[in-house]
């Protein structure tokens, strides 16, 4: 669920209309579904580049409510947590779902027809079956040596 994510007061269509560096940060964090994929840790294999998911959440991640547990510290919290902004979205766009509104919107695509900037439903990716809510365990659980174990091609 995406319960803190405001948006009220959007421009209407807004990322049809302008490039995502001229967005106010309010239209740029409306963006996210609210999914919580991007909160899951992905290996990366060393030789193809390829990505995978698994099904366990960053140490921040929130299960229930598909949020950080610490949004405005995350970055000092959790190192490789990546943040993403207008100007870095290119280098990063290959590690979010393809469902990711900023991957999408990055490559040029529309945004999907269950988005909440569509929907007006702040539950609808939870709804549609995109959301992790409920589906993960947590990162403090698992030894490192066993994420392989948790891979899988549900969340990509």
């Amino acid at each position: 669920m995406d319960q803190n994510i405001k948006r009220d007061g959007l421009r209407q269509n807004y990322w049809r209309k302008i490039t995502m560096t001229n967005m106010t940060e309010a239209e740029w964090e409306a963006l996210c579904d609210g999914c919580g994929k991007c909160c899951l840790l992905k290996l990366e294999d060393e030789d193809t580049l390829e990505i995978r998911y698994t099904n366990i959440g960053c140490r921040l991640f929130d299960d229930t409510t598909c949020s950080c547990g610490s949004y405005a510290l995350r970055k000092q919290m959790v190192a490789d947590c990546v943040v993403l902004t207008p100007e870095n979205i290119g280098r990063n766009a290959h590690w979010m779902p393809s469902s990711c509104a900023y991957r999408l919107i990055h490559e040029g695509k529309d945004l999907p027809n269950w988005h909440p900037l569509l929907t007006d439903d702040t539950n609808s990716t939870k709804t549609s079956g995109n959301s992790v809510a409920g589906q993960t365990v947590p990162e403090y659980d698992i030894e490192e040596k066993a994420f392989e174990d948790y891979a899988t091609e549900r969340f990509s």
